[in-house]
């Protein structure tokens, strides 16, 4: 079991992480701790896609020279990493933290108006208002 835990433990803190981020969007009522939580679980999604396309002994897809399918020089694809998963991983980084500049301008706004970034009493001071 120990065995197990040990060869998975990328996967194991990985989703440790997730339930960490979840908990604090789910049971914080503070949005700034709900926004930290959220930034949690999108980080621990992106290091677990990274970490499952990552291989050992290969090398960048990058070929040089006239190679054709079936020559003598066929080339096998499991020497080459994807790069595919680390592009939409570094897309997934620049939308995360563009959304959470655009999050932390919001609470900005709405600290400035409603005083609190608490959600109950940000709740009860939105309907007495409305």
């Amino acid at each position: 079991m120990l065995d197990f835990i040990i060869g998975h433990f990328n996967n194991a803190t990985y989703i440790m992480l997730m339930m960490i981020g979840f908990y604090a969007m789910t049971g914080k009522t503070n949005l700034v701790k709900k926004l930290v939580g959220m930034n949690i679980f999108q980080w621990s999604i992106i290091l677990f896609v990274v970490s499952l396309s990552a291989k050992r002994n290969a090398t960048i897809p990058i070929v040089f020279g006239n190679h054709s399918p079936g020559g003598p020089a066929h080339l096998d694809a499991s020497n080459y990493v994807n790069p595919l998963p680390h592009v939409l991983m570094l897309t997934a980084i620049v939308v995360g933290v563009a959304t959470t500049g655009v999050a932390l301008a919001l609470l900005l706004r709405i600290y400035k108006r409603y005083g609190t970034l608490d959600e109950k009493e940000l709740l009860k001071s939105v309907r007495s208002s409305g």
